[in-house]
């Protein structure tokens, strides 16, 4: 965890911006995989995390708006828990740790919001995700678990949002090292799939692995295939072939919940063709270009719109698309070939606030999602502020079943050459993936960047 200061500092900052009543955040508790005693990896709720700083299970949190106080409910282990688990520190002095001296066992946890709701006091939630919070909630505020999150705090959200979206020093630190990790992940993926006798299951389990070294774990499901061309592909039983394309989008999370998000394609075997590599230029100069327009004041839309209308250029200038550059953007037309945005939020979550509010993250109240397929996608358009981080992730894909569906009903055939595009079916996807903080002039990438040239890329899997 960080220093006190930085903790008891948060919690200011949110008191500040609510006129009245009790903050309630509930950590996460454990959830069993297959049975009570066997329970998935632990991941503590990320607001939890950022206002009071407690990794582990069965812990609440209050922050009292009216009375300047904050409160931890939890229970001190018992002899039967030192057994299985060794001594552990008392509740009251981890929460010291964090400036926290109100602690009591959690069975007070609802005593206390009884009593408050007794007074007419207000009651502020985030919107709950975990099936286990909804009914401790529920049940505490006398709301049916399926109906809790119609009850959330839209004052509590906006404020936790504008808190969160901003990282500081010390944040930027965690996600630095964050990136560090997904670096050398993502060079021994690269290392591993010059090896056409590995299957990708074989790489896909040593990148974890190394999330898994640094006391950390990978934060997100590894994306890792030969089937670029579906965008969340976790299918990992294939076997490496050569002149494919292998598609690996992968980080890691420290100890303390601070995620990063790295996307590179290379050439399995380790040279790439002629064509994947005309391909990975276009993704390639997208990336750079995006990377070279972010700074403060800038919409992450304009960002998007450069980035594709930087793929459609260049899929014109090899035949396969056609037409106006900005009109064929401005349709949608791109979308066969980019469907998704070109990025999104990233911090103690991959997708940093989405659980909070997605459009509200993304957007603020100001912008409203498009509805035309190609933009709809995505997840982060607002103005950009120094402190941001995010992600810079512009594909090319050729999607069999959506080259089909678009060549039947012959949409956009003044901007897309079917002809052309079909002789691509098999050829996957490439994207590529950088994470990015906005700086106050500008912008710049988290940690050492990964080899992106494509030399570079294949100078890299040969080492």
């Amino acid at each position: 965890m960080f220093e006190k200061e930085v903790y008891i500092g948060r919690r200011a900052k949110l008191r500040d911006k609510m006129d009245t009543g009790l903050v309630v955040i509930p950590g996460n508790p454990e959830s069993p995989m297959n049975y009570p005693d066997n329970p998935y990896p632990y991941r503590q709720d990320s607001s939890f995390l950022y206002f009071f700083g407690l990794n582990f299970p069965g812990v609440a949190g209050i922050i009292d708006i009216d009375n300047d106080h904050s409160y931890i409910y939890g229970d001190d282990v018992d002899m039967s828990d030192i057994i299985w688990m060794g001594p552990q520190p008392a509740i009251k002095d981890i929460a010291a740790k964090v400036g926290i001296e109100n602690t009591a066992p959690f069975k007070e946890f609802k005593t206390f919001l009884e009593k408050a709701m007794q007074q007419g006091r207000k009651i502020h939630f985030l919107p709950q995700y975990r099936a286990e919070n909804k009914i401790l909630l529920g049940d505490m505020l006398g709301i049916y678990p399926s109906c809790i999150n119609q009850y959330v705090s839209r004052d509590l959200i906006k404020a936790v949002i504008s808190l969160r979206e901003i990282k500081d020093e010390f944040e930027i630190k965690e996600l630095e090292k964050a990136a560090k990790i997904g670096r050398e992940m993502h060079l021994e993926a690269m290392r591993m799939a010059a090896d056409t006798s590995r299957y990708e299951r074989d790489i896909s389990g040593k990148i974890e692995g190394i999330a898994l070294s640094y006391d950390g774990y990978r934060s997100f499901p590894v994306i890792l295939t030969q089937n670029g061309e579906t965008l969340h592909n976790h299918y990992h039983g294939n076997k490496l072939e050569k002149g494919r394309l292998m598609l690996t989008d992968a980080g890691a999370e420290t100890p303390m919940g601070y995620a990063s998000d790295i996307s590179r394609t290379v050439p399995v075997g380790g040279k790439f063709t002629e064509d994947q590599k005309a391909i990975y230029q276009i993704v390639k100069d997208a990336n750079n270009a995006v990377a070279e327009a972010i700074k403060p004041g800038v919409t992450y839309l304009s960002m998007h719109t450069l980035a594709v209308k930087t793929i459609v250029s260049g899929l014109k200038d090899l035949g396969i698309m056609k037409g106006d550059v900005d009109e064929a953007v401005n349709k949608g037309a791109h979308a066969l070939f980019m469907p998704h945005g070109v990025g999104h939020m990233m911090g103690l979550d991959v997708h940093d606030l989405e659980g909070v509010d997605e459009d509200l993250a993304g957007y603020g109240e100001d912008m409203k999602r498009s509805e035309i397929f190609g933009f709809s996608g995505l997840r982060l358009a607002k103005e950009l502020k120094p402190g941001f981080v995010l992600t810079n992730e512009p594909g090319t894909y050729f999607i069999p079943e959506l080259i089909k569906r678009w060549k039947q009903e012959n949409k956009f055939k003044e901007h897309i050459n079917y002809d052309t595009v079909e002789k691509y079916i098999g050829f996957g996807g490439i994207r590529l993936e950088d994470d990015i903080l906005v700086t106050e002039n500008g912008a710049k990438v988290l940690g050492e960047r990964l080899p992106i040239e494509p030399d570079d890329v294949e100078k890299t899997m040969k080492g």
